[in-house]
């Protein structure tokens, strides 16, 4: 299924920080986001965005805990119902399907889940992110994982094991919190379940709910990919149109062969601007431009679209927090590391 790169923020979340006693007018400051971001109820994020949000609530609160707390205190009522479907479900297998399907309509995380041997693995992918995931993004997906297992089977829900990637050792209240052994500095972050435990039934599973949100989240999905392919296309079209200057939101809509105004009314709906999509497009094709050791800097530019190399620059450094001819050296270092078996 084709996604844009859109977080939803649900007002829930800002009223949870103040809770723990964090504004989120210092967070979105630490974060380097909007400051008035959190007014207005649901706000939308990029992928980066979010990932930088996390990392300055960790940093402000200091607490290796806060994601498992904030999963733990948190009222089921107050769910999204792209989450709360998943507490009507049959069993716990049902309910982590759901949950996974239905994520996608908050954000573009990407739930696997693999059953082999006897145990459920779970993994979680981030398509658009580029950074490193912080440790209280996974914290939040995992406690939320195995919480609904523990709330919905109102059974003690036990983790066959769980491996995390971050190098530092977990505190005891971490370990007794999942109540499995926790590896750290794996290769990837792994939720590993008992298949035993899929099989629980959940005494909640309500049919009737069901056949209510069901049909709404599912047209929703749809309508999503809808939205997502266009925004897609759109940003297809620009790659394409930059190097001979920066197409209008007319001339791609006259490419797509639909008026100014519906384009216009099916980005909005994605959560984006045709502005986004614009830096978007971008920056996709600036990466991939530079991939290439053999493109001078200045042809880039070019090929973007920008009059001059100190406008290419300047933005750049907004998407990457470097200027590309380092990010060049880390990608390429990075690249060759891998090639030597540097990373497994």
């Amino acid at each position: 299924m084709a996604q844009t790169d859109t977080c939803k923020i649900p007002l829930a979340f800002w009223r949870a920080i103040e809770g723990l006693g964090i504004r989120p007018a210092a967070l979105l400051r630490q974060a380097r986001l909007p400051a008035t971001l959190h007014l207005g109820g649901q706000a939308f994020v990029t992928s980066a965005q979010y990932f930088a949000l996390m990392q300055a609530l960790s940093d402000l609160s200091g607490d290796p805990m806060l994601g498992i707390r904030m999963v733990q205190t948190v009222d089921t009522a107050v769910h999204p119902p792209s989450s709360l479907a998943a507490f009507y479900a049959r069993d716990y297998r049902d309910g982590l399907a759901r949950l996974a399907r239905f994520k996608r309509l908050c954000t573009p995380e990407q739930l696997h889940i693999v059953e082999a041997n006897g145990e459920c693995t779970i993994s979680a992918e981030w398509p658009f992110a580029t950074g490193i995931e912080p440790a209280i993004s996974v914290d939040i997906t995992f406690a939320t994982l195995v919480e609904m297992g523990r709330r919905a089977t109102r059974q003690a829900i036990v983790p066959r094991r769980l491996d995390l990637a971050r190098p530092v050792p977990v505190s005891a209240a971490y370990a007794e919190y999942f109540g499995c052994q926790v590896r750290t500095g794996a290769a990837r972050n792994l939720l590993v379940l008992d298949v035993a435990d899929l099989d629980r039934p959940f005494p909640g599973h309500n049919p009737d709910m069901l056949e209510m949100l069901t049909p709404a989240l599912s047209a929703a999905l749809g309508e999503l990919e809808v939205q997502s392919s266009v925004a897609e296309q759109v940003k297809i079209i620009l790659k394409r149109s930059l190097a001979s200057g920066q197409p209008g939101l007319s001339d791609v809509a006259r490419q797509l062969g639909m008026s100014e105004r519906t384009l216009q009314r099916r980005i909005t709906e994605t959560g984006s601007t045709f502005r986004d999509l614009l830096s978007a497009a971008r920056r996709d094709l600036g990466r991939h431009l530079l991939a290439d050791p053999t493109t001078d800097i200045d042809e880039v530019a070019c090929l973007l679209g920008y009059q001059d190399t100190t406008s290419f620059y300047r933005a750049f450094r907004e998407w990457e927090g470097m200027p590309p001819n380092r990010w060049r050296e880390m990608n390429a270092a990075g690249a060759d590391t891998m090639k030597t078996g540097g990373f497994h």
